[in-house]
């Protein structure tokens, strides 16, 4: 039996190092003589201690996996390409990537051990692998607006074909017994299962699980923070595979202290406020509508600049165990780990509606359909699920005048991607405060942590277009 060990898109599980230790141990226990370990992106970051050690805490989990394979996601670019080579370089899992390129045009990492393709033996099978980033990662990441992502498809296509020739050469016509791609392309590995010739897709990037087969492709996705591992069996007819929660597993010895040791060397236990009742920031919360831990965001963005409205994206809310009890500045860092101003927008009114309707991302390729976008501070939306429409729109409780202008406070990433909020860009740009989590830190000081649930964000006939889709 040749089976493959499959997680992605751990991010946050690392500032709690009690917890990656498990998933550490779930992914030794399911390993083994006839299994390889392979991960596919979001591995390195975001997240508090990712930001401490600019990534290389997963240097710890690598060793602790042994796991064979890696891919870039987009946030393995968050400290920029110079810091990510180096990681690759020190890394004892191979980096396989087909699409990256460097500043200069070229495949990205070659000279720190990044390969388009690889093949390894796995319980005496040859099984060949090949890596693919999300083409938007450039627009997703502004520390990697220097580099190029070619389309993923056609590089993959080639690199496949290419890997097929050498290993045929090598071994007289023999060929791989399978054929794997790791992907962090979200959406996107559909189009790798019907265009390609290969076994499985193993995947990451949209944070929800998935386990289906597609065009007779087997397509697993394991979800964010280390939810799930998946067990991949290759030699089943078709391949087949499970999804494993790490609860309950042995953690890997020696990595919870390596991690913690990591974590007190940053010094952010300062408690910025107290909270009463928990403050959930799950993936059903921060894309459910309107919600405690997004107002919260909104009104201290809002704040930071006196602004007429704050907006939150909620993909920039990252998930983990609620706020509870005393807050610290850790805590702050893991919702929103990123070294990126709150930037000061100027809109038009006409813009405006137009931003406040781009939070149910009607047009945007972006995650579950049914997912919401965005969380506001001083403003008010009613919308149409079913007719996609804005059904009432307010600012400081009155009607947006289209001609007029209004500030808005938003991450610095949405005046640079072209992913989410399409209308806002850098032309917009106004102003800026500190970085995005100090501005949580401060009003927590300040203001508290006490968001309510006030009707900012009413989302009609969602049952109904659920239903329809």
């Amino acid at each position: 039996m040749v089976r493959l060990v499959h997680y992605s898109d751990i991010e946050n599980v690392f500032d709690d190092p009690e917890r990656a230790a498990r998933l550490a141990g779930r992914i030794r226990a399911l390993s083994g003589p006839d299994a390889a370990v392979v991960a596919t992106g979001d591995t390195t970051a975001p997240g508090v201690l990712s930001l401490v050690a600019t990534g290389r805490q997963v240097l710890d989990f690598y060793e602790a996996t042994d796991t064979l394979l890696d891919t870039f996601g987009n946030h393995e670019f968050d400290y920029g390409p110079d810091a990510l080579r180096d990681l690759v370089a020190d890394a004892p899992a191979t980096f396989v990537s087909a699409n990256v390129r460097d500043e200069d045009g070229e495949p990205f990492g070659r000279d720190e051990g990044v390969v388009p393709w690889a093949v390894r033996e796995v319980d005496g099978e040859t099984v060949g692998f090949v890596g693919v980033t999300d083409p938007a990662t450039d627009s997703l990441n502004p520390m990697a607006a220097d580099l190029s992502f070619d389309e993923p498809v056609a590089a993959a296509g080639a690199a496949l074909a290419e890997m097929r020739a050498s290993v045929a050469d090598a071994d007289g016509g023999e060929g791989l017994d399978h054929v794997v791609v790791l992907s962090h392309l979200g959406a996107g590995d559909d189009d790798l299962a019907r265009e390609l010739d290969v076994d499985a897709v193993l995947g990451g990037h949209v944070h929800s699980r998935r386990n289906e087969r597609v065009a007779n492709t087997l397509l697993v996705r394991p979800g964010v923070n280390g939810e799930a591992v998946a067990d991949v069996d290759l030699d089943a007819e078709p391949p087949t595979a499970t999804l494993h929660e790490p609860e309950g597993a042995e953690p890997a010895p020696g990595l919870a202290d390596a991690l913690a040791e990591r974590m007190a060397a940053a010094d952010l236990d300062e408690v910025v406020d107290t909270v009463a009742e928990p403050i959930e920031r799950s993936g059903e919360v921060v894309h459910g509508g309107e919600c405690r831990v997004g107002n919260f965001v909104a009104d201290a963005f809002r704040w930071a600049h006196d602004a007429d409205v704050g907006l939150s994206n909620a993909g920039g809310l990252r998930q983990g165990d609620p706020f509870e009890g005393d807050v610290t500045k850790a805590d702050l860092i893991s919702l929103i780990p990123f070294e990126e101003p709150v930037a000061l927008a100027s809109v038009t009114g006409g813009e405006l509606r137009d931003v406040l309707r781009e939070m149910a991302a009607p047009e945007v390729d972006f995650g579950e359909d049914d997912w919401w976008h965005g969380h506001v501070s001083n403003a008010r939306l009613v919308w149409d699920a079913d007719a996609e429409l804005i059904l009432e729109a307010t600012v400081d409780g009155g009607p947006i005048d289209p001609d007029a202008r209004y500030t808005v406070a938003v991450s610095e990433y949405l005046l640079h991607s072209e992913h989410e909020f399409p209308t806002l860009s850098e032309r917009h740009r106004i102003d800026e405060a500190d970085i995005q989590y100090e501005v949580l830190a401060a009003y927590a000081r300040e203001r508290g942590i006490d968001p309510e649930v006030e009707g900012r964000i009413e989302i009609r006939n969602r049952a109904a277009a659920s239903d329809d889709d």
